[in-house]
């Protein structure tokens, strides 16, 4: 889907990646993460899902502080904020699902029509949806409360899927990889590129949740038994490593520009 790539003459002006292969592995390992991390942090860390969600509320206030501060994309702040809004949008359900006893049907129902508010809003404002064209304060902020709520549907649908409907981590992961790669397919065949876009970010929730409980659950259970600390600690490594590829790449840009 690299069609969604900003303009090489606007390339300081999108506060957005472009979207490449390795945008995908990092979103995709950030849903792990976010799921993996919550989990080790509130159950095997014993801090408790009250002082874990309240920690990683204020560090995602001050990740888009920092975010919304920038004037062109930074890679280590950008993909700090999307692993933060991970963690908090998968605290966010599991907070109605599991503290106030909310459905997950009605919790998916919910934020699927709140994300569809938004999109419309979004779009009857700004006449795009295009995260090639998130170069106002305004479309930043639009986009960051899309993702927020991307987060928090792709938690409450996977959950729906893997554990209310039976399906399990392993059928799970198959499955959300299978509606990713139509959606993937449906692209390539010419679908609108901002549309595909939306229904694989949402997809790649489901599918980095389910993917992080195959790695994490014990062998008993039809999983690989890495458990929550050592998958975290690998996804986060791969994401460090791809982020400070990015960074050095921008810096190398910004330096070009800067010379011309």
């Amino acid at each position: 889907m690299q069609s969604l790539s900003a303009r090489p003459a606007a390339r300081w002006l999108n506060k957005v990646p472009d979207v490449t292969l390795a945008f995908w592995i990092i979103k995709i390992m950030s849903t792990t993460v976010g799921e993996t991390g919550a989990d080790f942090l509130a159950v095997n860390a014993g801090w408790g899902q009250g002082v874990t969600r309240a920690l990683m509320a204020a560090l995602l206030a001050a990740a888009l502080f920092l975010q919304l501060r920038t004037r062109r994309y930074t890679p280590w702040i950008y993909w700090l904020t999307v692993v933060l809004v991970s963690i908090v949008g998968t605290q966010i359900t599991d907070l109605l699902t599991d503290g106030l006893g909310v459905s997950l049907y009605v919790s998916t129902g919910a934020f699927a029509i709140a994300l569809a508010a938004i999109f419309a809003i979004w779009y009857r404002v700004e006449r795009t949806l295009s995260i090639a064209s998130v170069d106002t304060p305004r479309r930043e902020l639009f986009y960051w409360v899309a993702i927020l709520c991307t987060f928090a549907l792709g938690t409450a649908a996977g959950d729906l899927a893997t554990e209310a409907l039976g399906l399990g981590f392993s059928l799970g992961a198959v499955c959300f990889g299978a509606l990713l790669a139509a959606a993937y397919l449906a692209w390539r065949s010419g679908v609108n590129a901002v549309l595909t876009f939306w229904i694989a970010y949402v997809l790649t929730r489901p599918f980095g949740a389910s993917l992080g409980d195959l790695l994490t659950q014990s062998r008993t259970y039809g999983g690989f038994g890495m458990g929550s600390a050592s998958t975290s600690l690998l996804f986060l490594s791969v994401i460090v490593l791809l982020v400070a590829a990015a960074q050095i790449g921008a810096g190398n840009r910004a330096r070009a520009d800067a010379a011309e």
